[in-house]
């Protein structure tokens, strides 16, 4: 089991974790014993993912007094219809081992066997499909009894066109993070990219993390998230995160995405009584204009003040509570990491290798400094940040929160890369403009070199004066 990594060993045990199936159940599909099985549990629930990097032994076998094919033989007999008792299938069983003179299985045996068998595969067996599905499918989407016990994530393409940094405009894609009980918006991300790991994971840090805004104090580790199959959810980040994090991560059934009501009514809510009253809201058969429309900046405050001031503080037409009334009441103390820094590694994809030098760290154009750095200078190191503030990096050295650096340019302020794309965007336009209002004077001084006149080079060139050359021979003597 040494070639095995921990995020293997934690998908391998994570069934017997939700209470889905059994650790005999995952032992007889995997051939792991179910030693090993009962050890990673322990280590998971100690020490995290982390506990799960140990090197494990490969003791084999559960029942080591009967054969494998005997053991499914009696999970096959227990399975039948109609359900058979476990002592009609110790006699057959009993027949079976004297006519091939192997050895007899006692009544506990066979007993504990069919007691450990997955309860999902009895309830499918005896049951069929249908009881399945409402029994185990819907498990997990039943009515929360407490603020963040189920998270739910997902995207929307905006109903609304707004401009880029370089004057187009474009439908912004929307994240969020949703707390089911209370249905307050825990945490979000704006973007004009297509929904990536990216955005989720940037939308999940603010949602997991203390806020800055005093009205917005949702905020700690669920125990479940609940998404889509979209492949941003499913990417191995992301799962690596939960896992880190001990967050039980649930996929709706494609096709079938039940239990999503809610995050669907948010976004309707958002077209209801945001979207339809700004500037650039998409209706059929009316006509969006460009120079009305808003810049993603502007209309992402507008987002934040709905969501933070009305959406959370209003009362909800389900509940009849505002969400976040209704997240506080419970008065509980919710599950927070144990320090910043290891949200930020988790969550933080936007990593960039960089050098230590002894003025600091430069990124983007700007100079990032810390004490701490002195200690590690000509070091190679990880740098990761969140788009929407430059103003404060975060190093990692060999995979350790090494320090925050501050640029003193942006300092006590808040700057998106966006906002730096666009200055620089504007720079280089007003430079083109420049080279352009120059080059046309010299296109038309090269166009007739020999027709333009005095008067007109001076036109041209009002600040230069055009002198007559004195000239330098002697005419007479006494000059």
């Amino acid at each position: 089991m040494s070639n095995i990594n921990s995020l293997e060993r934690f998908k391998i045990i994570q069934p017997y974790l939700n209470d889905i199936v059994t650790l005999t159940s995952i032992s007889r599909d995997t051939g792991i014993s179910i030693r090993n099985l009962h050890r990673w549990v322990k280590q998971y629930h100690e020490n995290g993912l982390d506990g799960l990097q140990t090197k494990s032994r490969n003791d084999k076998g559960i029942y080591r007094t009967i054969s494998k094919d005997l053991e499914k033989a009696i999970e096959g007999l227990a399975l039948q219809k109609p359900r058979r008792s476990v002592a009609s299938i110790h006699r057959q069983i009993i027949r079976h081992a004297e006519d091939n003179n192997l050895p007899i299985p006692g009544y506990a045996v066979v007993s504990k066997i069919i007691k450990n068998i997955s309860p999902d595969l009895v309830v499918l067996a005896h049951e069929g499909i249908k009881h399945y599905q409402q029994k185990y499918e819907l498990l997990y989407i039943r009515e929360t009894v407490r603020p963040n016990q189920i998270w739910q994530a997902d995207h929307t393409l905006l109903d609304i066109l707004v401009l880029d940094g370089k004057g187009s405009v474009k439908r912004p894609w929307l994240t969020i993070i949703m707390d089911d009980y209370s249905r307050a918006i825990a945490g979000y991300y704006l973007s004009f990219n297509a929904p990536s790991s990216l955005q989720t994971s940037l939308a999940f840090r603010q949602a997991i993390w203390i806020k800055n805004e005093s009205q917005w104090g949702i905020c700690g580790i669920p125990e479940i998230m609940y998404t889509d199959h979209g492949s941003d959810f499913t990417s191995y980040h992301i799962e690596e995160v939960c896992a880190s994090l001990k967050i039980q991560l649930i996929f709706s059934t494609i096709g079938k995405p039940r239990g999503r009501g809610k995050v669907e009514r948010f976004f309707a809510t958002i077209n209801q009584r945001l979207l339809q009253d700004l500037p650039g809201y998409i209706q059929k058969n009316v006509s969006v204009k460009q120079h009305e429309c808003l810049s993603l900046e502007t209309f992402e405050l507008k987002l934040k003040s709905f969501i933070l001031d009305d959406y959370n503080n209003k009362p909800h037409g389900t509940t009849q509570v505002s969400p976040i009334l209704r997240w506080q009441n419970n008065h509980f103390l919710p599950n927070l990491p144990e320090h910043k820094e290891l949200l930020d590694l988790l969550l933080l994809t936007v990593a960039k290798p960089r050098r230590i030098h002894r003025d600091g760290i430069k990124f983007q154009g700007f100079r990032y400094f810390s004490t701490t750095l002195a200690g590690y200078v000509g070091e190679d190191v990880i740098i990761r940040y969140d788009p929407r503030d430059l103003a404060e990096i975060r190093v990692f050295y060999k995979n350790n929160f090494l320090c925050c650096a501050i640029s003193q340019d942006l300092e006590a302020k808040t700057v998106s890369l966006k906002e730096i794309v666009q200055a620089r965007t504007a720079r280089r336009k007003e430079l083109r403009n420049n080279i352009r209002e120059r080059t046309s004077i010299i296109d038309a001084l090269l166009k007739n070199p020999e027709k333009i006149s005095e008067n007109e080079t001076m036109e041209l060139f009002p600040e230069q004066q055009i002198k007559t050359p004195q000239a330098n021979i002697r005419r007479y003597r006494d000059e």
